[in-house]
């Protein structure tokens, strides 16, 4: 059946099969009937054999065919579930929502509009692999070849390079929805929407780091996308101020350890 949500839903225990996943696929999806059941079919064709993985797939209140898409594709694979936002919250509140439902401690997020190579996930994960605390590391894709319009391209390089310099993110690709981090991690960020745009930033204000790794980017293959470039310039404006406010104001306390009173060497 599929899960519904207001704007997120409490992970779940382990399955009957014994525990829960080693990897949670997140894709969050709005209007993409033509593109999300291919997408899922890439995600089995490519981890199956692999790893022990669930696909989580988030429609945040889609008015197309996407829902029934999305019932009947699960059907057909057990390992996929389905939730929908009841209202159109944004591709931050489905990403939160899937994070959230996840039962795996790892994280694998991408776009549902098959842009995204899910055949790059088992090389993100490698360099997550790679160090010594998962929970302070994300591995991030970077787009190095854009299948995107001129202007698309025009845009999302203007706006990557003023949040490097503001941000100091050091993460050339921060728009590349194909990343990998850890679920712990990504529930202790401040929560908000468009935060999906600033994760590398959240990842470096809680004290981890960002890899960047490059990946396949392909043409659209179906419907159009769910942002303008004006859109995309002014909520980057406005939460880039607000990202820039919560790495100023975070805290980081030096700590020395206490050890019980012993009760030797007091003066008296």
């Amino acid at each position: 059946m599929t899960e519904t949500a207001n704007h997120s839903t409490q992970p779940r225990e382990g399955d009957a099969a014994g525990g829960p996943p080693e990897l949670a696929v997140v894709v969050p999806v709005r209007n993409e009937c033509g593109a999300i059941v291919p997408l899922i079919e890439e995600i089995h064709a490519t981890l199956d054999g692999r790893f022990d993985f669930e696909v989580v797939c988030v429609d945040d209140g889609s008015d197309d065919a996407t829902p029934a898409a999305l019932d009947a594709v699960r059907r057909k694979f057990p390992r996929l579930r389905v939730i929908r936002h009841r209202r159109r919250a944004g591709q931050s509140a489905a990403i939160a929502t899937g994070t959230e439902a996840a039962r795996a401690p790892i994280i694998a997020t991408l776009d549902g509009d098959g842009q995204n190579d899910p055949a790059d996930i088992p090389a993100l994960l490698a360099r997550l692999s790679e160090a010594a605390e998962r929970d302070r590391r994300m591995v991030a894709g970077h787009r190095a070849r854009r299948r995107d319009t001129a202007v698309k391209r025009l845009s999302s390089r203007v706006a990557n390079g003023v949040r490097r310099r503001l941000l100091g993110d050091g993460t050339p690709d921060t728009g590349c929805g194909l990343k990998v981090f850890t679920r712990a991690a990504f529930m202790a960020m401040p929560r908000f929407d468009h935060m999906h745009r600033f994760l590398p930033a959240l990842m470096l204000r809680q004290g981890g780091e960002v890899v960047s790794v490059r990946v396949n980017h392909r043409h659209r293959a179906a419907g159009t996308t769910n942002y303008g470039v004006l859109d995309r310039l002014w909520v980057g404006i406005v939460d880039l101020l607000g990202v820039m406010w919560l790495q100023r104001r975070r805290i980081s306390p030096a700590a020395d350890e206490i050890f019980p009173d012993s009760g030797q060497g007091q003066s008296r």
